[in-house]
């Protein structure tokens, strides 16, 4: 059986040195002939339970070396069959290999991550530290220690997802500065930016967005040092002309509450079809923290005050760049994306 593996092997020299490597076909039944599931090293590996069980493995051994080798061989003839092909299509084109090619074209990063960067950027340089949170939360932590019990109405306004009895996809950041009230000692001041996941879904709410709330607790704190610290952050965030208004409204976890509004940012406030003419368009909530989120924390209600507020980075993006549908910011379409 030896001598047949020899004499096989001096065949496919043979063959391998009559054999045209510049046409592809060629060398693709060359390597069928030898390599295939009929072909003569295939056979030889057949024709081993032939043999008496003694001479088998000296025998596959053999034949497995001469299939690496052949293998080797065609490989390398593949290689250079496509080289071949290659130059004969550059030689035959009407291709000036030596002018620079076209180049990748550069990327961008994604406007929701702007601005949250941008929004980082200038608390930090406030002051701010940066708690990112988590995205999955106990009830606790989502709704109770933020002064909303089971039965409180304001629970049917978040739309929560619930992973099991007592565990939620968070549907608002809040429960971050409880995490952090519960860790760090007064005075502080902190945004947590992160997703929040609610059942809601059209052209201005999804599923999942994105949200940056803000807290500040210390000694004699009032609604007056929420309102500078907006108003500054609302100038960076749209320029030095925009104004800001306080409307009254309702969070369990702050009293008093409002909305902030700012003036249009596509009219100047004059009134066009995207603020519906009113001149405003809304922003997020805000408000002072109530005592009772304080004492979920341990935190001396009658030593201590603080505000908190929030808002939608998704909603600040659709805002400064005329974005009509939510859905664009998450949709991966490379014609969108473009734009920025």
């Amino acid at each position: 059986m030896s001598e047949k593996i020899e004499s096989l092997k001096a065949a496919f020299a043979e063959d391998l040195k009559n054999l045209d490597t510049s046409a592809a076909d060629k060398v693709d039944a060359f390597r069928v002939k030898y390599l295939g599931k009929k072909g003569l090293v295939t056979d030889l590996l057949k024709q081993t339970s032939t043999l008496p069980v003694e001479e088998r493995p000296a025998f596959g051994k053999m034949v497995n070396e001469l299939k690496a080798f052949v293998a080797e061989c065609i490989d390398k003839a593949i290689e250079t069959a496509k080289a071949a092909a290659l130059d004969k299509k550059l030689s035959e084109g009407n291709v000036d290999v030596t002018l620079p090619g076209d180049g990748i074209p550069a990327g961008s990063t994604h406007p929701l991550y702007d601005i949250r960067e941008e929004i980082i950027d200038f608390f930090s340089q406030m002051g701010f530290e940066v708690d990112f949170g988590r995205d999955i939360e106990t009830d606790w932590y989502n709704f109770e220690a933020l002064n909303t019990p089971p039965d409180h109405p304001s629970r049917d306004m978040q739309d929560t997802f619930y992973l099991d009895e007592g565990v939620v996809l968070r549907s608002h950041t809040s429960g971050t500065q409880i995490h952090y009230m519960e860790t760090h000692k007064p005075p502080f001041r902190m945004i947590a930016p992160g997703h929040v996941f609610r059942v809601d879904n059209d052209a201005t709410h999804a599923p999942m967005f994105q949200q940056c709330e803000g807290l500040v607790v210390d000694e004699n704190i009032s609604f007056a040092d929420l309102k500078g610290v907006l108003q500054v952050f609302m100038n960076k965030l749209f320029g030095e002309g925009v104004k800001t208004r306080f409307r009254p409204s309702f969070f369990p976890f702050t009293e008093p509450s409002a909305e902030m509004d700012v003036s249009c940012v596509f009219c100047g406030g004059e009134g066009c079809r995207r603020c519906k003419g009113t001149g405003w368009m809304e922003i997020g909530g805000c408000g002072s923290v109530d005592p009772n989120v304080f004492k979920n924390c341990g935190i001396d209600g009658e030593k201590y005050t603080g505000f908190a507020f929030g808002f939608g980075l998704d909603r600040i993006a659709m805002l400064r760049h005329a974005i009509p549908e939510i859905n664009l910011l998450t949709s991966n379409d490379e014609r969108f994306l473009k734009q920025f």
